[in-house]
């Protein structure tokens, strides 16, 4: 008879379960994998008249267990005590950390299951692109090519040439900010050296032609550095498995503009000395130099704390769009109850000493008392608008308070998440290194001579 249709008994609490030996042999190592070696009967309660071996244990718990074998996914009932849960998977001799992510969040009230989703469908975004990649079978030089390129510039340490790259990269970064800081002190000159004095009807005005200057070495400093970052941009867009999702990277978006300025100085460099408000234009889109500094954070793992709360905040993404329209409304009512309130309220022959001269200066004003910062720029002069001033900085406050239990409560839920993610790694890292070791050790004994000998003399006795 095959021995993987052999059947095997088992009475647990007083239920009887069949199953085959094959199914208890998917786990080695746990308690019911022994239950097929051939001494089982005499290590365990066995009775030899109905054949069955005798549990004194949770009949409802070891239904989920044995279903584990079966399915290779663990479950648990849904009033389940987590202490009494590990003690029963600690007699079956099964790791916790095999828990299904559905299970976890039962035991865990805090997480939700969308939180658990998110944190799997981040972590894994990239790999699954280069699956999908790999999946369509395409044995073109690209396709062999894609995966390795791919990590190594977007995988800072999965290679010793990743690492060499980054670096680079970097010090190419470290560069070009330190160029564009150089480049703002030369337009500053420019700016100062062009102020028209004003003074009385009697003064000559002297007007100074508009001239624009930048020194040719930090030009072609930029344009060095220029030319390293369309290089990798051009690798990396055209080893990305996914384009649609790299386009719609904000980072990738702001690296594709940085790379535009130095070639439009470069192409109307007679022409751009007389246009410096160009000159200002691109100085101003150069700015985006500073988000290449964000790539650093690729080389260092983000901490844990800092991942939460980015997931956080795109959690209640919804409830900021609410809270900034709340905010909104209370500006344009405030700013107008000011308007009005101080124009009725001062008399005619102080209104030379009002702060405002239309309505969109109380808006200002209304946004920075609402926030609570309060420069002072701009202040009421009559009681009406004293009091307005009032009910606006408590408002204000009433609207910076009250969505902080909303951000707490996601906050929590995610951090202890995480935290659930991560003991799930620990463990299954350190069962399966313990199963790698064990599987040595196997190996390793069968290949001893101790262990031909047994067999030897095992053969000898008559048995198989």
């Amino acid at each position: 008879m095959d021995g993987s249709k052999e059947k095997i008994i088992l009475n647990v609490g007083g239920i009887r379960h069949e199953t085959y030996c094959s199914t208890l042999r998917t786990f080695p190592g746990t308690k019911l994998c022994s239950l097929t070696e051939p001494n089982a009967s005499t290590l365990y309660d066995y009775n030899p008249t109905t054949k069955e071996f005798f549990f004194d244990r949770s009949a409802q718990l070891f239904g989920y267990v044995l279903s584990y074998y079966r399915t290779k996914y663990l479950h648990c009932p849904v009033d389940t005590c987590r202490s009494v849960l590990e003690e029963e998977l600690a007699f079956w001799e099964i790791s916790d950390a095999q828990l299904a992510p559905c299970c976890w969040l039962k035991l865990t009230k805090d997480s939700q299951p969308e939180e658990f989703n998110v944190w799997d469908e981040n972590e894994h975004a990239d790999d699954q692109c280069l699956i999908v990649q790999v999946e369509r079978r395409d044995f073109s030089w690209r396709a062999r090519w894609q995966p390795k390129i791919w990590s190594i510039f977007e995988k800072p340490f999965s290679s010793l040439s990743a690492k060499c790259l980054a670096i680079i990269s970097l010090l190419f970064i470290i560069g070009i900010v330190i160029i564009f800081c150089e480049e703002t002190k030369a337009q500053y000159e420019y700016s100062a050296a062009n102020l028209t004095i004003f003074g009385h009807s009697d003064v000559i005005h002297s007007i100074h032609e508009p001239y624009y200057h930048q020194d040719p070495y930090l030009l072609h400093l930029e344009l060095f550095c220029v030319l390293w970052f369309t290089f990798e941009f051009s690798m990396r867009f055209f080893f990305c498995p996914d384009k649609k999702k790299f386009l719609r990277n904000p980072l990738n978006v702001a690296d594709f503009l940085s790379l535009f300025p130095v070639y439009i100085e470069l192409f109307t460099a007679k022409q751009i000395q007389k246009m410096p408000n160009l000159a200002l234009w691109l100085g101003f889109v150069r700015v985006v130099y500073l988000f290449k500094l964000l790539k650093i954070f690729k080389l260092i793992e983000t901490p844990l704390i800092l991942r939460v709360l980015s997931y956080t905040l795109k959690s209640i993404i919804r409830e900021i769009c609410f809270l900034l329209m709340i905010l909104a409304f209370e500006t344009l009512f405030f700013g107008s109850l000011f308007f009005y309130g101080e124009l009725l309220g001062i008399h005619s022959s102080y209104r030379a000493d009002l702060h405002f001269t239309d309505i969109n200066i109380c808006f200002w004003w209304a946004l920075i008392t609402l926030t609570t910062v309060g420069y002072g720029d701009i202040i009421p002069l009559t009681i009406f608008g004293q009091v307005m001033a009032a009910f606006a900085a408590i408002f204000g406050m009433l609207t910076i308070i009250i969505p902080i239990p909303i951000f707490l409560v996601k906050f929590k839920g995610y951090y202890a998440t995480a935290i659930t993610k991560q003991k799930l790694k620990m463990s299954k890292k350190r069962d399966l290194v313990q199963l790698q070791l064990e599987e040595v050790l196997i190996v390793l004994f069968h290949r001893s001579p101790l262990a031909q000998d047994v067999c030897l003399e095992t053969q000898m006795a008559g048995n198989p």
